[in-house]
């Protein structure tokens, strides 16, 4: 919301200077984003008088005339007819500059020296009159910069006004927090209508068809309108407030709008049929042309103000292109309404128009302003206009609006929730300067909230006043008193719930195996007679033979979930589990316990009615394990490929690694173990040690400043033998550690024609930028040269022409 200092003044006395007047509004809670200074768009402009006017002696429509401003005299050649000696007159000196960007000159004109230039308020553009030269007031001083003498700037607070502050979106709603806040008087403008003697009921009637829509609306008539261009004052008013000036009847709606915040809309009554209007709702399919020429077909339900056949308006949002307002219009009328918030704002969604009007239709109007309003647009129209103002004024309220009514405020629980005690007499003022209604009730009080204040309807919300006048900065600091214990951190347990969110969000579902399980689990596994798996702790007491020992390895048991799944008929499965494995150390002794987290993905990446049917691969599963490492910030991790385990394919498995440590397997599972499983799709499956995880995570985040200066880049294709992996390329480019090499990258991969047989083309992408200064083309040379040579020396590689 944008206010004009100098507009929110005529409302309110302030004599804070505007940044300090910002800090208020802040901390009372309408928090100003910015202060814009508006000024004329002309400079060195300033006053002057004639001393002299003569004719020029070789032109009959030009005058010489002699110009003071106070100090020094300038010669001043002049068109105008409307100057006379003794006229004080803005002057554009030598070097002035004017709008449209014209810079003022000394010059010759018919041989008589110019030092300047006259100007009307056309020039200017503090007007429309070019018809001649702007008449200043007598006693302005000479030489002042006209821009001060006229007062012409203005300062400009936009504010964020918080969806439930709807009274916040006018200038005497601004006004009145200022008068609250500082303790000063509001001035409201005084509505003086003069009118005809033709009675409005004579010449039209409304009808409320959807009361439960529209609870009131109210209506008059403007009559010998003569529409054209709007005055200074209110054209500055509107572009201050971001408004472009259209009309005289248009912009006093919108002046009205900004100021007292209920939208008003004027229609050209001639374009009435039947001469009438009529409330309803939409019909099924009913389309309507708005005043952006856009056709819509209408949501059922959408208020309409209509004419006797046809509407005219979508109720609280915009007018139509049928009743607006032309240059040749001379009979206005003049709607002021309250709509049901809920209803605007589903229609202006639904219809994608988010208007001013619906803007504050949505949040709530005052419906006891509404006649004010009306009133006070009826007399600006015909003050600008010309037009006289029909008898009376329509006013339909067949719904009563419901307010707040009395709400109970006691002086304890003020004490409870601010933590201070503030006199009762100063809760009063406050509560008064803000328009509330107050009645002593022994220690309490009884509040009864203006209309204009929908957002207050309980006693928090009163002590949310209070609180807010007298100041948050003033509530005197406590601690809470209470008894904290300090809970032991175990850094594994929250590496634990991180990996959970990142699964979760990745797709994945957890589940959670019992840690018993069938001792044939090894041999479905094809692990070697030695390998410490076959290590187990045997159950003393077990529930069956299929869970007679403890665990050693978690994939097992997503291999068994998988099998319970698809045959039920679930073939798709994105599943992950973290719990613990157990290893004997022999009779008498505690088995070693770790911990694990596993992985399982097996079908389809997505479900069937998601598009093509694309099964996962060993790609997806390793992206998903990679983003986990990626996430937690863990330098030097890496994927191997080479033999993991007896359970997992040969050519399609890998070993993790971080810095050189080994973490955990990657790859889809052996053909052979899926056939003693009894399992007839392809899976893929990971499995990492969370203790070794835990010690090479620190926890700590790294952050790199991020350069201002443009990177340079250079691609190079290497020819290396077809079994290099690419990440071994990468590996020996970033260990070489290049201060300026931010980063390298595969762009491409291609094996065939035009290369040797065994051979494949690797392209890299290198990245080169500092962090200190643009980087010369001879810098990255250099760079990128000590590069390419230690590469190609390492890796036996050629670069490919």
């Amino acid at each position: 919301m944008l206010i004009s200092l100098k507009w929110l003044k005529d409302y309110v006395d302030i004599s804070l200077d505007a940044q300090a007047l910002a800090d208020k509004l802040t901390m009372a809670g309408l928090e100003v984003d910015e202060i814009k200074t508006i000024k004329p768009s002309f400079s060195s402009v300033v006053v002057a008088r004639i001393l002299s006017v003569a004719p020029h002696p070789s032109a009959d429509r030009l005058s010489v005339c002699e110009v003071t401003d106070g100090a020094d005299r300038y010669p001043i050649v002049c068109g105008a007819k409307n100057i006379k000696t003794g006229d004080v007159v803005p002057l554009a000196k030598a070097g002035a500059v004017i709008p449209g960007g014209y810079v003022i000159k000394e010059t010759l004109l018919r041989g008589q020296p110019s030092s300047g230039m006259l100007c009307s308020e056309a020039e200017l553009e503090i007007g429309d009159d070019a018809s001649g030269i702007l008449q200043l007031s007598a006693d302005l001083p000479l030489g002042r910069p006209l821009d001060e003498a006229l007062d012409l700037n203005d300062t400009v607070l936009d504010i964020s006004v918080t969806p439930n502050r709807s009274d916040c979106l006018s200038v005497i709603g601004i006004a009145r927090e200022v008068a609250a806040i500082t303790a000063g008087q509001l001035k409201k403008p005084r509505t003086r209508i003069r009118e005809s003697q033709v009675d409005v009921r004579s010449l039209t009637s409304i009808r409320i068809e959807a009361p439960d829509l529209c609870p009131r609306y109210t209506a008059r008539i403007i009559q010998n309108v003569k529409v054209g261009p709007s005055p200074v004052w209110l054209k500055s008013r509107l572009e201050a407030a971001g408004m472009r000036a259209i009309n005289n009847v248009v912009d006093v709606t919108n002046f009205v709008m900004l100021e007292m915040g209920q939208p008003l809309h004027a229609f050209d009554f001639r374009f009435l049929e039947e001469q009438r209007i009529v409330v309803r709702r939409s019909r099924a399919g009913e389309s309507f042309v708005s005043l952006d020429e856009k056709a819509r077909v209408l949501p059922d339900d959408t208020l309409l103000i209509c004419d006797g056949k046809k509407p005219v308006a979508i109720g609280g949002i915009m007018g139509g292109l049928n009743s607006e307002v032309k240059d040749d219009t001379q009979t206005i009328f003049l709607e002021s309404a309250y709509f049901q918030p809920s209803s605007i704002r589903r229609s202006a969604r639904k219809l994608g128009m988010p208007t001013d009007a619906a803007y504050r239709f949505e949040r709530g109007i005052d419906p006891e302003g509404v006649l004010c309003a009306l009133d006070r647009a009826a007399q600006l129209i015909a003050e600008t206009s010309g037009g006289r103002v029909c008898k009376g004024a329509i006013d339909e309220y067949p719904q009563k609006v419901q307010t707040a009514g009395e709400i109970l405020l006691r002086s304890e629980r003020i004490r409870q929730i601010i933590g201070a005690d503030i006199p009762g007499p100063d809760i009063s003022r406050m509560l008064k300067r803000l328009g509330m209604t107050l009645r002593r009730s022994g220690k309490n009080m009884i509040v009864i909230p203006p209309s204009f204040r929908v957002d207050i309807t309980r006693e928090i919300d009163l002590i949310e006043e209070i609180i807010r006048l007298y100041g948050y900065d003033r509530i005197p600091v406590t601690l809470p008193s209470a008894s904290l214990t300090e809970l032991s951190v175990v850094s594994r347990q929250d590496l634990e719930e991180r990996l959970r969110g990142l699964m979760l969000g990745s797709g994945y579902s957890e589940i959670i195996n019992y840690s018993f399980t069938s001792p044939v689990f090894a041999d479905h596994l094809l692990l070697e007679a030695n390998d410490e798996r076959r290590a187990v702790v045997q159950i003393k007491n077990p529930l069956s033979e299929d869970q007679s020992v403890m665990r050693t390895t978690l994939v097992y048991g997503l291999l068994e979930t998988m099998k319970k799944n698809a045959n039920n008929g679930s073939t798709n499965l994105k599943v992950f589990e973290i719990g613990r494995a157990f290893f004997s150390r022999g009779a008498g002794d505690l088995p070693v316990e770790k911990n694990i987290m596993a992985c399982l993905l097996t079908g389809m990446q997505s479900d069937q009615h998601w598009g093509a049917k694309i099964p996962v691969d060993f790609y997806d599963l390793k992206g998903c394990l990679e983003n986990l490492l990626h996430d937690l910030k863990l330098e030097g991790a890496r994927v191997r490929a080479e033999a993991a385990e007896p359970f997992l394919h040969p050519g399609q498995s890998c070993r993790v690694y971080v810095n050189d440590q080994p973490l955990g397997i990657l790859g889809a599972v052996h053909p052979d173990v899926l056939e003693r499983m009894d399992l007839r799709n392809k899976a893929y499956v990971f499995e990492i040690n969370l203790d070794i995880l835990d010690s090479l995570h620190s926890g700590r985040i790294c952050y790199t400043e991020v350069s201002r200066f443009p990177a340079i880049t250079r691609d190079v294709a290497f020819v290396v033998n077809e079994s290099m992996e690419s990440q071994r390329m990468l590996d020996i480019v970033l260990n070489q550690s290049e201060e300026l090499l931010e980063n390298v990258a595969i762009f491409d991969i291609y094996a065939g024609k035009g290369l040797e047989e065994g051979t494949k083309s690797l392209g890299l992408r290198f990245s080169y930028r500092s962090a200190e200064r643009t980087l010369t083309d001879m810098e990255v040379q250099s760079a990128h040269q000590r590069i390419l040579d230690k590469t190609l020396e390492m890796t036996g590689a050629t670069i490919r022409s």
